[in-house]
């Protein structure tokens, strides 16, 4: 009976297939940015990104934004009047104005805060509409060695809500971006890089969360450290 023998010959370097292949790059010395945009992180999916939400006399920030800074439980919001940017930084418990942002189990999802005062001054300075969801997508950027999430106030995506007479108001999923943006697809590279470029001591207040400090009776529903 015949044996059938199976050799697993091994193949010299020269019998190999190539496996590299030489990557073709132009050089082009005359290439420069004027006249392109960054295009807006907006207009793409970004569920792993950093984002805060306005919604409902509430504020609060995604998974995304926890996950960025696990041993961070307590936040400040800072913002910055003149130039429309909002400042989130972590800080301890006991630091004035901090307030929890995330559920105290250990899966540490995302806590919605009521902020009555907060959320009409923000509202009154962006002209926003108070019944619309407003949702801004950020960076984690370092500053002068501290870690902090930075949000445009001038870049939201805008959930409208519409009712009809007798029906509770539906909020839209598709969200709306500002008019201005309808020709463009970003702003140009300079600007862009300018716009991360922040000192975190320049023009920024710290904005309490706690509306217990005003003469109404919505203490109950405040949640600065629940």
């Amino acid at each position: 009976m015949n044996e059938l023998l199976i050799v697993d010959k091994q193949l010299t370097p020269k019998e190999k297939p190539s496996i590299k292949r030489e990557m073709e790059i132009i050089e082009d010395d005359s290439f420069n940015y004027d006249g392109y945009q960054v295009v807006r992180g907006e207009f793409f999916s970004h569920l792993y990104e950093p984002c805060i939400t306005f919604n409902n006399f509430k504020v609060y920030m995604n998974t995304a934004c926890i996950k960025k800074l696990p041993e961070t439980d307590y936040v400040q919001i800072l913002v910055n009047q003149e130039k429309k940017k909002l400042a989130v930084r972590p800080c301890s418990e006991e630091s004035k104005d901090s307030f929890r942002w995330c559920s105290a189990t250990a899966k540490r999802t995302p806590k919605q805060v009521t902020c009555r005062v907060f959320y009409g001054k923000i509202t009154e300075l962006m002209g926003w509409n108070p019944s619309y969801r407003y949702k801004l997508v950020g960076k984690l950027i370092q500053s002068n060695g501290q870690l902090l999430f930075i949000f445009d106030l001038t870049a939201p995506e805008i959930f409208t809500r519409t009712s009809k007479d007798g029906e509770k108001a539906r909020t839209s999923r598709k969200p709306v971006y500002p008019s201005e943006w309808e020709h463009q697809f970003g702003v140009p590279v300079e600007e862009h890089q300018k716009s991360l470029q922040i000192d975190i001591f320049d023009g920024y207040a710290l904005f309490g969360m706690n509306d217990k400090s005003t003469k109404n009776n919505m203490e109950s529903e405040d949640m600065t450290h629940e």
